[in-house]
């Protein structure tokens, strides 16, 4: 790497963690640019030097705090007796660790990036190496609400080379299934629903398992 590479990816590094060691004390809701500066020792004009909006320093730093997600999946899609169990209880995991901590999910997978996204994201993370913030490989494909659609679509796709779905409904099935965790995490954040994170996850398995049952060829 250049001078200049090894510099801006570790001015990168300084506000990335700077921004997780607030999310860990404070919490999402409290952070701001002037907190952020503070904590890294810098302006607020010096981090806008590097990040144009500070949803992307809470992107990045949020993704440091669900290693526990990717660390249960396994535990999870073991107790699977098919493929397609396999898969549900891979939704199960993510909903049960996603409404545990339903601010860390939204930052990463809804929350306003500015306008495309997913380019913004390639620019930094080309800058910004995922393995310097001890991402595990699994992440490193998790960018944007629009990517997690598109890797429950591939797996879909699988199924439906078997027999177990018709092609053209593989794109609606994805997006009614989002659309509700997308709905119940959006509704807990707005206090639009009072279930604990154990009822949540439940009631939003039970729309995504009887939607995937509904629209299968079983």
């Amino acid at each position: 790497m250049a001078r200049s590479e090894i510099q801006t990816e570790r001015m990168l590094n300084y506000f990335i963690d700077a921004t997780a060691k607030l999310i860990k004390e404070e919490g999402i809701k409290n952070i701001s640019i002037r907190k952020i500066a503070k904590e890294a020792g810098y302006t607020s004009s010096t981090i806008y030097n590097y990040f144009s909006e500070v949803s992307h320093l809470i992107f990045f730093a949020a993704m440091r705090f669900v290693e526990h997600y990717i660390e249960d999946l396994p535990k999870y899609t073991a107790r699977a007796k098919d493929p397609l169990e396999k898969y549900l209880l891979g939704w199960e995991c993510f909903c049960d660790h996603s409404f545990r901590e339903p601010e860390l999910y939204h930052a990463i997978f809804i929350a306003d990036l500015g306008e495309h996204p997913e380019e913004l994201l390639k620019y930094y993370s080309s800058l910004y190496q995922f393995d310097t913030i001890q991402l595990p490989e699994e992440l490193e494909v998790i960018l944007t609400e629009q990517n997690l659609s598109k890797r429950s679509r591939k797996v879909l796709e699988k199924f439906a080379e078997k027999g177990v779905f018709n092609k053209e409904e593989i794109e609606k099935l994805s997006e009614i299934t989002i659309l509700i965790w997308q709905g119940m995490i959006t509704s807990l954040l707005n206090n639009r629903a009072t279930y604990t994170p154990e009822e949540a996850s439940k009631k939003t398995m039970e729309y995504i398992r009887d939607i995937t049952f509904n629209t299968a060829n079983l």
